[in-house]
């Protein structure tokens, strides 16, 4: 099972660089087209951007492991075990609610946006904005999967480094 989801993983983390290239290669473009050729090229830069966005969102909903994120745990490290589990199923719990609470907004404004296109690629905007659905049912899963966990007693997470003591 374990290799099933590495290989998934590896996957996810393919489209991630797949989407950072074809950001660079616009990025590139834009700047010989201007500073080389003296003919700008518009379509470069709403290229770059919605690559960006997507890999924002894809990466943070399918390629970061929770270890990954930048997390404020000052408290949660200098407390029993017991009460870290308390933090977390809360927490974990926040987050499943907040997401699940905002998709069907979220939704009806991702379908609102196939009226409207994108300036100089004429992308429905739908398209571009859609993975913002699968960011937030990534979170869903991913934060349904750690709470799980927590209540179970299975969660074996290592106490985050402090700070070096001066």
């Amino acid at each position: 099972m374990r290799s099933r989801l590495d290989w998934w993983q590896a996957r996810a983390d393919d489209v991630a660089v797949a989407l950072l290239t074809a950001m660079f290669v616009a990025f590139v473009l834009q700047i010989t087209a201007r500073y080389v050729v003296n003919y700008p090229l518009p379509w470069t830069l709403e290229l770059s951007l919605t690559m960006w966005l997507w890999t924002v969102f894809w990466g943070s909903a399918l390629c970061l492991r929770n270890k990954d994120h930048i997390a404020f745990d000052m408290i949660y490290n200098h407390v029993r075990p017991g009460v870290r589990r308390v933090f977390g199923a809360i927490s974990a719990l926040a987050i499943i609610v907040a997401m699940l609470a905002s998709l069907p907004a979220t939704w009806d404004w991702v379908s609102f946006l196939t009226i409207k296109k994108s300036a100089t690629l004429r992308i429905p905007l739908a398209y571009v904005f859609s993975l913002f659905l699968l960011f937030m049912l990534g979170t869903i899963v991913i934060y349904t999967l750690r709470l799980r966990k927590i209540l179970r007693n299975e969660l074996d997470e290592p106490q985050r480094d402090a700070a070096p003591e001066t």
